[in-house]
């Protein structure tokens, strides 16, 4: 068995591997309840001891590269040492074995999927040096076949943009993505001019060090809505021609796409037709890096199933009163089985209601403290996907594309300002309870889909246990099966 590792950055996040078997996986902020917490908790270790005890550990950096980045960024402390942190959690008796940050995201990335050959893309802000880097993947061999390095970093800009609009950078890009649609790209040309000194994707050589954000850009009189709006065509631009340069240098049918930038499922849905096959692992930030550390390691396929492989919350369901309380126009939430490994709420651990209410944007957005122009998921029987959304692709388990809601005005409460939805394509797998859900919902209402959304409070992670399940609906009036 190995343990794999991310942490002493954000996200942090480990995996028990056992052969090709992924027998646990999960993320440190659901135990610890800080958001994208760097390190990771005694109480996460002891539930992954219960699955066994690690032989290896992997760990998805390499700290003297990092620490050479550090050192050129100034970045304090310089030197960060992972012997410090395994030590803290009693396991300083295990071989370590220490893998490249990108190399763990491409690892992840195609040993996940079930492709035998693959051209693959990572996109993050920064790992140790790299900031971008292809791959080619064959049977058991990845080959890195070009990248960029730091400072030169898309990532970087995207996230130097979401502080610039006021948001929180490594955490809120995905607000940017959504703010995007209320604007105009009419600044592409501007921000080119002052973030870019050369622009032929994939290569490209930035102005500035965006590491620390860029509040000198002068374009505080501009609306944030088209700075998003632009932000996000740059994104586009960038990937889209990064992947047909792909197409032409890699001989391969099958695409995979990883780093946190493979979050954009705006720009997903762009590409999505250039390769015949894609495959984005649920988790591809930074926090998918302790599956990829092993898999790094091994060079061997996993037997990637499903990504409920956190926390398990063992209870009885009575599926008739859930859809009973759904019918009656309540919004309710799941905690049953094991919780999602990635950012998404995928029916584990949601918040749920009818989408076609008038009002449910609303109301939900209430709850959850957010923003109100941010719209909601819809999570839809597969079989039914097509019938009500022009799908980029067949299906969308994770929630990795976004599709032109064919009837907007029926269901307002997933659509956003410019008729899309992050479409979540449901399939009956054994162990998941929410395709039960949504099937006898369909039974009696005729609407295939469900609002869903994660069961969580905005900058809080998503509820782990019952305990915790059980004080998010005294609190806030949800009521939680």
């Amino acid at each position: 068995m190995i343990l794999g590792i991310n942490s002493q950055n954000h996200d942090a996040s480990a995996a028990a591997i056992d052969g090709g078997d992924i027998l646990w996986a999960a993320h440190s902020e659901r135990y610890s309840r800080i958001k994208n917490d760097s390190y990771l908790s005694m109480a996460m270790i002891n539930e992954m001891l219960s699955y066994g005890t690690p032989d290896i550990i992997a760990i998805s950096d390499k700290p003297i590269l990092k620490s050479l980045r550090r050192l050129y960024s100034g970045e304090r402390p310089i030197w960060i040492n992972p012997k410090d942190e395994i030590s803290r959690l009693g396991l300083n008796k295990k071989r370590i074995e220490y893998i490249r940050h990108h190399e763990c995201h491409a690892a992840a990335g195609f040993y996940t999927s079930k492709f035998d050959n693959a051209a693959i893309l990572v996109i993050d802000s920064i790992g140790e040096l790299d900031t971008i880097s292809i791959w080619e993947g064959k049977g058991d061999q990845l080959k890195f076949i070009w990248g960029l390095k730091y400072p030169n970093s898309i990532g970087l800009f995207y996230s130097a943009i979401t502080d610039y609009v006021g948001l929180k950078p490594n955490e809120e890009e995905y607000i940017l993505m959504g703010m995007a649609a209320f604007g105009k790209p009419i600044l592409v040309d501007k921000m080119k001019k002052d973030f870019f000194l050369e622009w032929d994707p994939p290569h490209f050589v930035s102005k500035n060090n965006l590491h620390r954000g860029c509040k000198w850009w002068d374009c505080q009189n501009e609306n944030k809505f088209d700075i998003a709006a632009s932000a996000q065509a740059i994104i586009e631009e960038y990937i889209k021609g990064a992947i047909w340069w792909m197409r032409t240098a890699i001989r391969s049918n099958n695409l995979v796409i990883m780093g946190g930038v493979a979050l954009n499922c705006v720009a997903n849905s762009l590409i999505s037709n250039i390769f015949d096959n894609i495959h984005i692992m649920p988790n591809p930030g930074d926090a998918g890096n302790c599956i990829g550390a092993v898999a790094a390691l091994t060079r061997k396929k996993l037997n990637w199933k499903e990504p409920y492989l956190g926390t398990n919350i063992q209870r009885d369901i009575n599926i008739n009163t859930v859809v009973d309380h759904l019918i009656k126009g309540e919004i309710i939430g799941i905690a049953n089985g094991r919780a999602e490994f990635g950012p998404r709420a995928l029916g584990n651990r949601s918040l749920i209601c009818d989408p076609r209410g008038s009002n449910i944007k609303d109301k939900m957005n209430l709850i959850k403290r957010r923003e109100p122009f941010r719209p909601f998921a819809p999570a839809i029987l597969s079989e039914h996907a097509s019938d009500y959304f022009d799908m980029p692709v067949k299906h969308s388990p994770y929630m990795q594309f976004v599709s032109k809601c064919k009837y907007p005005d029926l269901f307002p409460g997933i659509c956003h300002i410019d008729n899309t939805s992050r479409v979540q394509t449901v399939d009956n797998l054994e162990e998941s309870i929410f395709r039960k859900i949504l099937e006898l919902w369909y039974e009696k209402t005729g609407c295939p889909m469900l609002l869903n959304t994660s069961l969580n409070i905005k900058g809080q992670p998503l509820v782990n246990t019952w305990e915790q399940a059980v004080v998010f609906e005294n609190i806030n009036g949800v009521k939680v099966f």
